[in-house]
Order: C-alpha cells, then structure tokens, then sequence
C-alpha cells in the first residue's frame, strides 16, 4: 500500500483580473451608485487605469459584454443605450453583502432559531435526555445510551431491550419570527463628508438575504423614513437614495406595528437603523411639523409614547445609531429604557454584525 505522498507545495502563478473578482467590484460599486451602471462602469474604468483591474487578454469592453451575455445588465426599454440592473445583479448584491458581513457566521440548517423551549417540531437536538414516552419519535432514540441502559439493568449475559432502558432526546423548538427593519434616509445620512446610508443597505440586502436562505418561514418588511414612512420591496434595496428629509420616526414607528400587527406569529421585533434623532410630526391635515434642531418635546414625547405601545405589545425596538453625539446618546438611551428594548452605538464598522446578534439574541428572549 502506497499510502500518503508529500511534496513540495508550489503555488499556482497568479492569473490576471478575471470575470469574478471583476463582478464583485461592479457589484459593490452599483450599491454605493444606487444601481446606476453607468456611473459604476465609469468608476470601474477609472480604477482600471489607475491600479490595472484588467490585464491584456481580458479588458474592460470583454468584462462588459460577459455582464450582458451572463445576465447581470440589460438593455433599458425606453433607450436601448442605457443599462440597467437585472434581478440576477440585485441577487449577486444581496448575496455578496451576506458574505461581506456574515461570512464569518457558522452555517446551520436553514429556517431555524434555537430558543430555550424543547419538543419535536425542530429540526438540531438538544444535549439532554430523557425517558421514552409512548408516542415519541423513534429518530429521537439515543441508541447508545440506551442499549447501556439495558447493560446496566439486565446484565451482559442477558441483554434485552425493554422500554425503560429507552432515553430520547428532544430537538430544539423552532420559533419563526417577524422582523421590520427600519432604515432612516434623511438628509443627515450624507452630512459631514460620511456615506452611512450605503452601509445601512448593505446591513439590509444582507439580512434579507439571511433570513431568504436560513428562515425561509420568518417575516422580514423593510420600511424607509424621512418626513414620511413606506415600505420597500427587497429588490429596491440597492438603489435606495438619501432624500432633503427630515426624519420622522414617528411614522417609522407607527408603519412597523402595523406591519408587525398583520403577522400571526409570536416572536416579533423591530430594528431601526439610524443617525439621528426625531425632526419632524405629520399633522392630521397632512402638513409637517418640523424642528431641525431636534430634541422638541412634542416630537419627542409621540416617539416615546410609541415606544411604549411598542413595550405593551411585547415589540422590542432595537436601535443602531450610527453617530454618537452626547444628546444622541441621551434620547436613544431614553427610548430604550422606555421600550425595555436595547441601543447600538456602533459606527458603521461594525454594525452588520451588531444586527446579526440581536437578530438571533431575540429569537431566544422573545419566545413565551
């Protein structure tokens, strides 16, 4: 028998700039471009003769025909000239945005949330054990332990298995969960010289993209809010712009629980991922009551007082503000304690691993 051979490992020379390390820039390009190719084929060239993407058998132009040819850009219908993301490039973003920001995660079996309650609708078992009962799963017989059970109590020369040498072990319950994730795109979201909304995105395509592929029976609503609220389809998620708003967080609030109210399930939750605190209240005649320089009590006490509604209906409000400001850090710390909900003040870093945590801490908390 030969057995194993070892030899020298010689690396494999480095081949030039190909199609896919090519697509992963176009792609995160397009998301800070909110999906206009054009202006992302444009930064690609730029970074092509600057730092020589490309190489001599494989240039920009072939790199651009392959994006057609593979379905990742198609031509717009209203001017042939112009392209235009296709569902298969917004599902190469999100995707590429879940491994960015939760590669590092260990993959588990999809559609699962471990809570502390045990019974036999799971799917991953638990590491207790306990007597057969009549009517239990013969997948949940730890074979193992009870043949020793049966060792034990009947002795080697007479061993026979009765059901009181049978331990089973329960699987882990498996709780779904209905999430809103609220991103706030007022103006502020661009000030000072700091992009914050095209990490908010990513955060967003990348837990929708999570909860697609692990939870495909949990609830997951994306809203917008500046002086207003809506909500936006996941496919919209890369061409999100910051726009001249205000931030209303009061319509963000009160479109969430609606949202949450539809859903038939027990675990619910709301993120809000945001910079800044409460401007602006839509009156009942649709105008807008507006306070730029923010802490106003009016617009303050109606966010509270949502919080609290929010408290009552068991929905914890998770906030990630990503600035840390001295007052900022006084109001959000008020919302929570009000919410019994928990604040991130994290960056832009390390807020998609921020929003992971939480999101699987209130699976386990959240389950009566």
């Amino acid at each position: 028998m030969t057995g194993h051979r070892f030899t020298r490992y010689v690396p494999v020379p480095e081949q030039g700039k190909g199609f896919g390390s090519l697509l992963r820039i176009f792609l995160q390009l397009l998301t800070y471009t909110s999906g206009d190719a054009t202006e992302a084929l444009d930064w690609m060239h730029q970074l092509d003769r600057e730092y020589g993407l490309t190489g001599d058998e494989y240039g920009m132009a072939d790199f651009l025909q392959e994006l057609q040819d593979k379905g990742y850009l198609r031509a717009d219908e209203q001017d042939p000239a112009v392209l235009m993301p296709t569902a298969r490039a917004e599902q190469g973003i999100r995707q590429q945005s879940l491994e960015e920001i939760f590669g590092k995660l260990k993959r588990d079996r999809p559609g699962q949330h471990p809570t502390p309650h045990t019974g036999q609708q799971g799917q991953d078992y638990s590491s207790d054990i306990r007597p057969y009962d009549f009517g239990d799963d013969l997948a949940q017989i730890r074979l193992t332990e009870s043949l020793r059970n049966a060792q034990v109590n009947h002795g080697i020369e007479d061993l026979h298995l009765q059901q009181n040498d049978l331990v089973v072990t329960d699987r882990e319950y498996a709780a779904s969960t209905a999430t809103v994730l609220m991103l706030d795109i007022s103006h502020s979201m661009i000030l000072y010289g700091e992009d914050r909304i095209t990490p908010a995105k990513q955060v967003a395509m990348a837990l929708s993209e999570l909860i697609a592929r692990k939870y495909p029976k949990d609830k997951l609503d994306i809203i917008v809010f500046g002086n207003d609220a809506w909500p936006v389809e996941v496919k919209d998620l890369p061409y999100l712009q910051v726009g001249p708003y205000h931030t209303n967080t009061v319509a963000g609030l009160e479109l969430a629980m609606n949202l949450l109210r539809r859903h038939k399930v027990q675990n619910k939750q709301i993120f809000m991922i945001t910079d800044g605190k409460p401007t602006c209240l839509k009156e009942r005649d649709g105008s807008y009551y507006k306070n730029s320089w923010g802490l106003d009590r009016r617009i303050l006490n109606k966010t509270l007082t949502l919080a609290a509604e929010a408290r009552r209906l068991r929905i914890p409000i998770t906030t990630f503000m990503i600035a840390q400001d001295p007052w900022l850090v006084r109001f959000v710390r008020e919302f929570t304690e009000t919410n019994a909900g928990r604040a991130f003040y994290s960056g832009l870093n390390g807020l998609g691993q921020y929003v992971f945590e939480d999101f699987a801490r209130n699976k386990r908390k959240n389950v009566r």
